[in-house]
């Protein structure tokens, strides 16, 4: 599998831990120093964003991909998924959002890790 198709995997896995509250896989993907700016401008740590995920104040049901676009440059990347996510965020009711990420993405020992997200709608 080439670069650009590991990366677009990447993003696939992302979404279903990301369903499935999954934070010792989400773990293993993100980088140590992993940040979330969510639409809201509100910056995480990836620890801080996973406590989030796993009390409730994130809940994502389901996501369906829209598209995937990859920019490969060496150990680094940048990933734009655009995806239709059926979530319930801050105590709000269950809504489908058009929810688009774009990551930086970043190469360790071998292996392709999402470095950064900042979230918006499209």
């Amino acid at each position: 599998m080439n670069d650009t198709n590991e990366i677009k995997a990447l993003y696939r896995t992302y979404w279903e831990y990301m369903i499935d509250k999954n934070a010792d896989g989400l773990r293993s993907i993100m980088t140590k120093d992993y940040c979330l700016m969510h639409m809201t401008g509100v910056k995480q740590s990836r620890e801080t964003f996973l406590t989030g995920l796993m009390d409730g104040t994130f809940n994502y049901y389901s996501a369906v991909h829209d598209d995937i676009e990859v920019s490969v440059n060496e150990n680094t990347a940048t990933m734009t998924g655009k995806s239709r996510v059926m979530a319930a965020v801050y105590g709000g009711g269950k809504h489908r959002w058009r929810l688009q990420g774009d990551f930086t993405v970043r190469k360790e020992d071998g292996v392709w890790k999402l470095a950064s997200s900042r979230a918006s709608t499209y």
